[in-house]
């Protein structure tokens, strides 16, 4: 067990000043590409589509902070910035670094006026003025592993007031030597009492709370290579989580509610001492961030107790698929299915001009969505 309860100033941060860390070059998205844009996607009759920003190379996660302000990661160059929409007209027209030299930063959050961010290897807060500033040094409040294949590290807190937080296996099937991989911790909000709530799950990248049950959901990225129907099995996931609870990998995968056998461990009687996935989603999607509707205001009200979830899209399939945000339709706490919501960045010739990541709820009540291979953030209102 790698947890471990370090809290310490993170000097070698270098952190954005109030009076000068503000991007001058940032630009706002032109009329052209606006304009562009709307013949691109495609979203339900009714629902708009326009850039919030442009020009965030490797964009990630977002938060929303208490003035409104988006807070984005941008995980290749180890940033996170700050996106203010100064004069209300849907666009950011400011951006400014809030920090920098982190390492591989990807998951945000603010609880009881802090900044969390969550790097590959270690949870660090800090305070923030009230221009989005740091107050003061950020501090580091635990490490667990870091590197492999999946290094992204998502956070959210619960209705407990404990912080959740992913991490990804180092591989694409096998046991594992450190025990906090294909894991989703959690920690008090101090980093404290940090330890393995759920295991078995090989890549958890989305993660949220259900609004009505409380429950922490997450969207899991299954094995590749699973023969002989590797492009169309095993599904990815979204899973709902239990103190303790053992989702399978790498023993087992997820098929219509059934735990299966990998076959490289041929364990059906431990397969069967799992959870399945509450719902299966289409294999090698790639699904995300993900965000419950109840606050998006801009929406339709019978779209508020649903989810939107991001399919980055698949890598080893000769049809390429994902590439778009989904609709999850949840009952009774449950997820029951899914369509589509926002297409387009797929072309009918297997490329793609954008790939999704990020989805969150705006304060006004829009959605944005982050997309790091086109290097933007898009507003989705009615």
């Amino acid at each position: 067990m790698r947890i471990m309860r370090v809290v310490s100033a993170l000097g070698a941060l270098v952190i954005g000043a109030s009076c000068a860390a503000q991007d001058t070059g940032f630009t706002a998205p032109t009329r052209a590409q606006q304009d562009a844009l709307q013949s691109m996607l495609r979203l339900p009759a009714g629902f708009t589509i326009k850039y919030f920003a442009t020009g965030l190379a490797g964009v990630r996660f977002m938060a929303i902070g208490a003035d409104g302000a988006v807070y984005a990661s941008l995980t290749r160059s180890g940033q996170v910035v700050r996106l203010a929409d100064t004069n209300g007209d849907g666009v950011a027209d400011t951006k400014t670094v809030v920090l920098s030299g982190l390492e591989r930063p990807h998951g945000l959050a603010f609880h009881d006026g802090w900044f969390y961010v969550a790097q590959t290897s270690a949870l660090v807060r800090v305070k923030l003025t009230a221009d989005g500033a740091p107050a003061g040094v950020p501090e580091v409040l635990a490490h667990y592993t870091g590197g492999g294949n999946h290094s992204t590290r998502s956070i959210a807190f619960g209705a407990d007031g404990k912080l959740y937080l992913t991490v990804g296996s180092s591989c694409n099937v096998c046991i594992e030597s450190d025990s906090d991989r294909a894991t989703v911790l959690q920690f008090d909000a101090d980093g404290t009492h940090g330890h393995i709530f759920a295991s078995g799950l090989r890549n958890p990248v989305g993660i949220a709370m259900e609004p009505v049950t409380k429950a922490i959901w997450v969207s899991q990225n299954e094995r590749d290579n699973l023969e002989p129907s590797h492009e169309d099995l095993p599904p990815d996931e979204i899973n709902i989580l239990q103190a303790g609870g053992d989702y399978g990998w790498p023993y087992c995968y997820s098929l219509a509610g059934k735990a299966l056998p990998n076959p490289e461990y041929h364990d059906a009687a431990r397969c069967a001492r799992t959870i399945p996935a509450a719902l299966d989603l289409q294999a090698h999607s790639a699904p995300l961030g993900m965000s419950f509707l109840a606050a998006a205001t801009m929406f339709p009200a019978e779209y508020r107790g649903d989810l939107l979830l991001a399919f980055h899209g698949s890598w080893n399939r000769s049809a390429p698929t994902g590439v778009k945000v989904v609709r999850v339709r949840v009952t009774n706490g449950r997820p029951t299915g899914y369509e589509d919501f926002i297409t387009g960045w797929l072309m009918p010739d297997g490329t793609r001009w954008g790939r999704p990541v990020g989805v969150v709820v705006a304060a006004d009540g829009s959605v944005l969505v982050s997309d790091d291979a086109g290097g933007a953030i898009y507003r989705v209102a009615r």
